[in-house]
Order: structure tokens, then sequence, then C-alpha cells
């Protein structure tokens, strides 16, 4: 969160899980096709397919870049999920390098 300067939407309550993989993406094809495991997913995609996709690979955190501003349902079915969801600022380029810089693997 503090990397990113960004804010929790929903799912505050896990925060304490620890993420070592990231993949940022907004093909949400390429995020099924990828063998490894991921933590987190970096989209600037605001739509139900993301929490979808990230639900199919069990991936407990969706950051949204560029400051998007979620709907309502993408963020109920988020909770549902019991997945942590934040928004950031930051652009997927820097956010990604951030992540990289803090020691996560991007994939």
């Amino acid at each position: 969160r503090q990397i990113l300067e960004a804010t929790v939407v929903c799912g505050g309550e896990h925060l304490e899980k620890e993420v070592h993989t990231a993949c940022g993406s907004d093909m949400m094809s390429d995020v099924l096709a990828c063998p490894d495991e991921i933590h987190c997913l970096l989209t600037g995609l605001t739509n139900q397919q993301v929490i979808r996709t990230a639900d199919m690979m069990d991936i407990g955190l969706v950051i949204f870049v560029r400051g998007k501003c979620l709907p309502e349902e993408v963020v109920e079915m988020a909770r549902q999920r019991d997945m942590v969801v934040m928004r950031t600022r930051c652009r997927m380029f820097t956010a990604c390098g951030r992540l990289y810089e803090a020691g996560l693997g991007i994939r």
C-alpha cells in the first residue's frame, strides 16, 4: 500500500497476507495463461471479469492503476470473494517498477 501510495477499497482486514509476485496486465487472457503463481494483479480494467479472473487464479490482491474509479458491483464481487482491492494513481509501468524495486517478482 505504501509503495504505491494506494488506497484500500475493500479487504483491509487481509492486509497482513504476504505478497511475493505480481502480474501487470489489461488482458485477462494473458493472466490466465501465466504458468506461475501470482499473488497480486495490477490492471487498468474495471469490469467484473478482472475479479473473476483473479478468483480463478487464486489471486488475493487486485490493484487498479491510473486512479480508476470502480463500479460498486466490482467492489461487491471482490468483497464476496474476500479479496483485497486497492487503487493507485500510478501508471502500470511505474507501479510494476516500484514493486520490482521492493523485491517482488514481476510476471
